[in-house]
Formats: C-alpha cells, structure tokens, sequence
C-alpha cells in the first residue's frame, strides 16, 4: 500500500518505490486530527485586522467643554467621550485578539503522516527521480504537467524539494496551479489543497525532520 511511482522529468514512470511504512504507509487514518491540525495552522496565520480607538486615542483636547456647574446643559468631562461625534468606541473590536493555538508535535506529527498515508492510497502522490533545467516558470510548468498527466494527477502541484533552490522556487512562483516548498517545511494545508510531487532525494529529508530519532 505504501509504494509510489517514480517518474522522470519527461513524464516516463521508471519504477516504484517502497516508502517508509511508518511515515507513508499508516493503517488507522484519523480524520478528527486532521481537522485539528488544519484548525491550528488556520488560526496562527490569522491576524486581527479590525480596530477601533478608544477615548485615550482618539484625537481631541483634553479641555472641559464648560464649566461643570451653572450652563444649563448636562455635565460633560472630555470631547473625546464615547456619546460625542468623533469620541471613542466603547467596547469596540480591537487588534490584540490573539487567535492562535497549539498543537503538540507528536499530533502534528500524526496528523501530517495521516494526509501523506492517505495520499498514497488514493495515488495522489508521485516521486520525481530528478530535476534539472527547470529555471524558468514554462520549463517547471511543462514537467509537472507532463508528470501529472501520466500518473493522473488533478491540475494542482505541490513540488516539494530536499533544499533551497533559488531558480526552482523563482520558477515555482509564477504559477498559479503549483508551489513549491522544502521537504522540511510540509504543513498539513498545502497538502490538502494539492496533488504532491516529491524529489526522491527530498524523502531523506522528510524522515530525518518528522521521525523521532
């Protein structure tokens, strides 16, 4: 269950390859960590952007209006009092709002070999054996393209690659169907929203960063 193909840069399958049981290959498939992962890694991206001034930020003088006593009118202490124009908000949205959360590594962990798992039972993940000459976006576009076509992928790509490549990940970001990112940083997110093409010499990588050593 845990075997990929293996494709060159023309698209050619020229093998399978037995992946590590143990990342690729899990037998009990939780879908509620899933959930939570993809909930904590939505949440810590998210930022408050809604703020409102309250009556110690808003422009305005700290003068009293008239005197406390003897106008006729009720007694008011500040311009910026939140019942006047132009006042302060009181009780309004504010940026501090902390919406992040935590997930513990091993969850994570299990979370991420879950998708991986399940990708592979669904044949939605293929290795690459190689890449080479794919500086520019049409070069890069043409070989997941191809790639994709033979193993029946869906029109998204997610490339994952063993180390900083700066001409791939420039090529990478011209395209609005595929991204690319180091086999270090997968996330749960990415995963779910494209077909996965691993390098091979990436799989090293994956199991030294998310296997407990």
């Amino acid at each position: 269950m845990n075997k990929a193909a293996v494709y060159n840069q023309s698209g050619e399958k020229v093998s399978d390859l037995d992946l590590n049981p143990k990342i690729f290959g899990l037998e009990e498939l939780d879908a509620n960590l899933v959930w939570a992962a993809v909930r904590t890694q939505r949440n810590n991206a998210r930022r408050s952007i809604a703020h409102t001034k309250t009556r110690g930020e808003v422009a305005g003088t700290g003068k009293k209006p008239w005197k406390q006593k003897g106008t006729g009118r009720a007694r008011a202490g500040s311009f910026r009092s939140p019942l006047w124009r132009h006042g302060g908000i009181t009780f309004g949205p504010r940026n501090e709002v902390d919406w992040s959360l935590k997930m513990n590594r091993s969850a994570f962990r299990k979370a991420l070999f879950t998708v991986l798992s399940d990708k592979i039972r669904d044949k939605k993940l293929v290795i690459v054996d190689k890449l080479e000459n794919v500086a520019k976006s049409k070069e890069l576009s043409g070989m997941l393209t191809r790639v994709a076509d033979r193993a029946g992928l869906g029109k998204k790509f997610l490339l994952v690659i063993p180390t900083a490549n700066r001409e791939v990940e420039r090529a990478g970001r011209n395209l609005s169907n595929a991204k690319v990112i180091l086999a270090n940083q997968l996330n749960i997110l990415d995963l779910l929203k494209y077909d996965s093409i691993i390098m091979k010499d990436a799989l090293d990588i994956i199991e030294k960063t998310y296997l407990k050593t």
